[in-house]
C-alpha cells in the first residue's frame, strides 16, 4: 500500500505543475484529437503481485482436496520487486470523448513465493513424506510477458493544455517463463504458472499537450480474470496431503498496479 501512495504521489507530482501552468492560454496541437489514427510508445514501471485464494480447509467440506493436519492455516506470501513495461499505442478516435486503444508491449517483473504449509513437515507414523521439505518454501517466479491490451478511454473536454480521462479494458499475456509444459514441478523445484493468461485493467491518467508531441502520465490497476497456477503432480502416497505447495491453493492470479508514461 505505500508503494501504491508512492506511485499515486508521482502521478500527483507530474500533474500539478502542469496544471499550474493553464494560466497561460496558448494552446498546443490544436488539431491533435481530430485525427482517426494516430501512435505513440510508452514506458513504465509496474509492481505485479497474486491474489491467493484457497480451498476450504477445515476438513468439513468433503469436496476440497485438502485435508490439512494439523488442522491450520496453509496459505503462501508474496513479495514482488518492481518491474518494467514498455510498448507502443495504436489509438483508433470513436467519438470526441472517446477513442479505442491497441497497447501491446513487454512486461517483465520478478515475486518471490513463499508457501507456509504445516504439510510440508506432514510425518505419519513418524516418516516425513517430503525429503527436505522444511528447507524448501521458497520459489524465485520471474516472469517476461506480452502484454496486449484493448482499451476504451474515456477523456473529459479539453482544458487548455490538458484532459484528463479514464481508461478500462481487457488484455492478454503470453508468459514466456510460465514452464507450464515442464515435466518438473515444485517436487523438483520448479513452479509452473499457465502460459495464456487473461486480465481485465482499469485506471486513469491526464493527457498534456505539448509543443511537439503529446504527454500522458497514467495508473492502471490490473486483475487477472483466470486461474494462472500449474499444479504439481502428486506422487506421494497420502493423496490427502496433496502437494504441500500448490495443493491448498484454489485460485492464484496476478494482481498489479503500472505506472506509464506515453508519449504520442
Amino acid at each position: 500500500m505505500n508503494r501504491q501512495f508512492i506511485l499515486v504521489s508521482i502521478l500527483l507530482f507530474l500533474i500539478v505543475p502542469f496544471a499550474s501552468a493553464q494560466k497561460e492560454r496558448i494552446e498546443y496541437l490544436p488539431n491533435f484529437d481530430k485525427r482517426t489514427i494516430h501512435f505513440g510508445y510508452y514506458l513504465g514501471i509496474n509492481k505485479n503481485s497474486f491474489e491467493v485464494n484457497y480451498f476450504d480447509q477445515s476438513g468439513q467440506d468433503p469436496n476440497s482436496p485438502v485435508n490439512p493436519t494439523p488442522e491450520q492455516d496453509m496459505f503462501v506470501s508474496v513479495d514482488a520487486s518492481l518491474g518494467f513495461n514498455i510498448g507502443f499505442v495504436i489509438d483508433y478516435r470513436i467519438h470526441n470523448n472517446i477513442n479505442l486503444r491497441f497497447e501491446p508491449g513487454l512486461m517483465s517483473n520478478a515475486k518471490t513465493i513463499t508457501f507456509i504449509d504445516p504439510n510440508l513437515n506432514a510425518a505419519p507414523n513418524g516418516v516425513p513424506i517430503y525429503a527436505n521439505s522444511t528447507d524448501d518454501t521458497e520459489r524465485e517466479v520471474a516472469g517476461t510477458y506480452l502484454h496486449l491490451p484493448l482499451l476504451l478511454k474515456f477523456s473529459t473536454n479539453r482544458l487548455n493544455n490538458i484532459r484528463p480521462y479514464i481508461i478500462g479494458g481487457v488484455s492478454y499475456d503470453y508468459n514466456f517463463s510460465s514452464n507450464e509444459k515442464n515435466g518438473k514441478d515444485n517436487f523438483e523445484r520448479e513452479f509452473r504458472m499457465t502460459q495464456h493468461n487473461f486480465m481485465y485493467e482499469i485506471g486513469f491518467g491526464v493527457d498534456f499537450y505539448m509543443y511537439f508531441f503529446k504527454f500522458t502520465p497514467s495508473i492502471r490497476g490490473v486483475f487477472a480474470m483466470s486461474n494462472e497456477l500449474v499444479n504439481d503432480y502428486n506422487p506421494v502416497d497420502y493423496p490427502e496431503y496433496s502437494s504441500p505447495w500448490t495443493g491448498p491453493i484454489d485460485f492464484l492470479g496476478t494482481r498489479g498496479i503500472y505506472l506509464n508514461l506515453t508519449f504520442e
